[in-house]
This record gives structure tokens, sequence and C-alpha cells, in this order.
């Protein structure tokens, strides 16, 4: 799949006007600020496919990106975990993440980002037992990792997976990444491929 050909396609804020022509697609989600929307214009190669933004939750739709492959699409969700959007905002995410998360057919997989210096944060770990229990796979990437010397890369990764698997976790894969180095974006894609079932 050529991510390089990813294009706005469009912006929902509620279920019943998700694409009804999709057939396959890959949700991206994680803590607010914790680099999704560096995360896509990164594997796209686009600096301005996701708005990148230091004030974290400006994302509060669904946004959809058409890939090159028919029916195709990656799904930008909102952030959570940011306390500074009005109640009424708030539980609006909430139910239309959970409701997307638990319901949509075409989803085949979740990409949960994570800040390596910061890595599984109790939202964390309610997504991954919450969309743990629809028996999709997720992958799991720690990103920023350019914050961090090789010595703190590797316990990182290791501390994850260790943790995961001590609290009966499965069916995840996970990876370092770096917007600012564009290093992990291969090892991204290999990933994305398998699900969309293109290798």
């Amino acid at each position: 799949m050529n991510y390089t050909q990813a294009r706005f396609y469009t912006t929902v804020n509620d279920l019943q006007h998700l694409p009804t022509e999709s057939t396959h697609e890959v949700a991206i989600v994680g803590r607010s600020n914790a680099g999704k929307s560096s995360l896509l214009n990164t594997l796209t190669n686009q600096n301005r496919l996701a708005y990148t933004s230091k004030t974290p939750g400006r994302t509060q739709h669904i946004n959809y990106f058409t890939l090159p492959l028919d029916g195709t699409f990656l799904v930008d969700l909102p952030g959570y975990g940011y306390a500074k959007v009005p109640e009424k905002i708030r539980t609006h995410w909430v139910k239309l993440l959970g409701d997307y998360l638990q319901a949509r057919v075409p989803l085949l997989g979740l990409v949960l980002i994570m800040d390596s210096r910061h890595p599984l944060k109790q939202l964390d770990y309610q997504m991954l037992k919450f969309f743990g229990s629809t028996g999709k796979p997720i992958h799991i990437v720690l990103s920023k990792a350019d914050k961090l010397n090789t010595q703190e890369k590797t316990k990182c990764l290791s501390l994850v997976k260790t943790q995961l698997q001590h609290d009966g976790f499965s069916n995840y894969t996970v990876q370092l990444f770096s917007s600012a180095k564009k290093t992990g974006v291969v090892e991204l894609e290999v990933i994305l491929n398998t699900w969309f079932n293109l290798e």
C-alpha cells in the first residue's frame, strides 16, 4: 500500500454518517498529545494531512483518510484523556468512540499510540481492555522515541511487553516510533499491510 497517496475524505460527528462505502479501515487512537497527528503525517509523508497542535483535544470528530485501494481507509479518532473540554462534549466523545470501536464492522484493528516516556497510563489500559474485548488486533506505537536514549528505548519496549503479558493481554504488537526522526515507519507499514491483507 502506498500510504503517501492518503487523502482526506470526510469528517463525521455521529455514527449515522460513517462512510457506507468503507470495507476495510484501521483506526488510530491515543491520549491527547501522544503524537497521533504527527504519526499520520509521517506515515503518509505529508506535512498537513492531519492537523497537529500543541493544544491537546483538537481532534473532536472521526476523520477519514482514503487510501489507494477502493473502500480502504485510515481513521483518526478523537484523543482521550484531555480534561479541559466541556463535559457535554467529553461525554459525546466517549460514546462516539465507544460505539465506533465496539460496533464498526469494517474496522480491522486499532493502532494505539502512547508517549514512550509515559506508556500504559490508566486510560491506555482502559482502551486496551475495551477494544481487546472485540477480539481484533491492537498495535501499540510508542511515539516520540527520539526523546529516549538507546538504553531507555530498550527498557521501554521490554517494560510494555512484560507488563501486558503479566496482565494477560494478547493479540497485540508493539513498536517504537519517532515522527521527528522518521523511524519505525516501515514497521508500522508492515502491520497495516498485514491487516489490510496485502502481505
